[in-house]
């Protein structure tokens, strides 16, 4: 067994260099609202995105109560843009009950909340209440592979990771500062340890680190080959008025991108869409639709998608059923980034 790296120097090494970020506080005097929406933001989404759309975000629901009381469209709306859209889904449920009865301090606690996982309740409870638990991010998996020469791929790896990286907790100084703790793991792996060409040489670990002495540091931690995505193809149709209003709706509240303004559309599958087949998904039947060149491509987690686009116009009328009339630059500001790719197709 490799023996832990030593906490002391890490932490020295972060006070010196420490990212300026604006959600970051001292360890156990952070508010934990502030924590948990950072952390929520932050998955799959970079630092320098999530910055300013944090300061947006608190700025119009500054406390858990002020998110927990508003609607799940103004929570959508703020959130557009960032993506994974089922995390300000969790968030918003998280918040209701959150306001109820406060934040628990515990990773237990925390994880009995809707909406709240494993990693973000150990950064939590780590970072806003003190406690000593190593949150496991991919900084710190990269990290702990590497000083530790883990060799085994990843996702398989990753019970091991979270035992090697929480068995450093059990020194004296990482217990006094763990919320400092786990944030230099999180700037080393950002900064220093970083995925490719990593800078040992001045990294406060290098003479503990077991991968570079072996000389592997740069192809830990390993991962298991991913399967190629398969294509989705999707026909939508947009409708406009004489004013240049569009009609929309909102997607059904559980599955991807659930409760999201969408323009309407054939549902998305793997076999491509004919004409007549697509047709019968049109929102108003017997209007003249007209296909607009090119396509509009959007990458998800396990599929890519290719959106042909239909428009058509239509005289001013009431919307029909479940649908809205929306102005362009609001619906816009309020959709998904697959979406807004649809109407910088339709030049809009």
């Amino acid at each position: 067994m490799t023996p832990p790296p030593d906490a002391t120097l890490l932490l020295a090494w972060y006070d010196r260099h420490k990212r300026t970020l604006p959600w970051r506080m001292p360890s156990g005097a952070a508010d934990p609202y502030r924590v948990w929406l950072s952390e929520v933001m932050l998955q799959q989404t970079t630092v320098a995105t999530v910055g300013p759309r944090y300061a947006r975000f608190l700025a119009r629901f500054p406390d858990v109560g002020a998110l927990a009381a508003a609607s799940w469209e103004e929570v959508a709306e703020e959130w557009a843009g960032l993506g994974y859209y089922a995390r300000a889904r969790n968030l918003h449920a998280g918040a209701k009950a959150l306001a109820a009865g406060g934040f628990p301090t515990t990773v237990e606690g925390l994880r009995a909340i809707p909406g709240i996982g494993a990693y973000t309740a150990a950064a939590v409870a780590a970072i806003a209440f003190d406690r000593p638990v190593v949150p496991l991010d991919g900084n710190v998996e990269r990290v702990t592979a590497r000083l530790h020469a883990v060799e085994q791929a990843l996702p398989a790896a990753r019970p091991r990771l979270a035992a090697l990286a929480q068995g450093w907790m059990g020194q004296e100084a990482a217990r006094a500062r763990p919320g400092d703790f786990a944030q230099a793991l999180f700037d080393l792996g950002a900064t220093v340890c970083t995925p490719r060409n990593p800078a040992c040489a001045i990294c406060p670990w290098r003479e503990d680190c077991a991968g570079r002495r072996a000389g592997i540091q740069a192809g830990l931690p390993r991962k298991a080959a991913k399967k190629a995505r398969p294509t989705r193809f999707g026909v939508h149709f947009l409708a406009t008025d004489p004013s240049g209003r569009l009609l929309l709706r909102r997607r059904p509240d559980s599955g991807l991108l659930g409760g999201m303004l969408e323009v309407p559309g054939t549902p998305w599958r793997e076999e491509g869409w004919e004409g007549a087949g697509a047709a019968v998904h049109a929102p108003l039947p017997g209007l003249s639709w007209t296909a607009l060149n090119g396509e509009a491509l959007h990458g998800f987690t396990h599929f890519e998608l290719r959106m042909a686009l239909w428009r058509a116009a239509v005289p001013a009328m009431a919307a029909p059923e479940g649908f809205a009339w929306w102005e362009a630059a609001a619906a816009r500001a309020a959709m998904p980034t697959v979406m807004r790719k649809l109407l910088d197709l339709a030049g809009l």
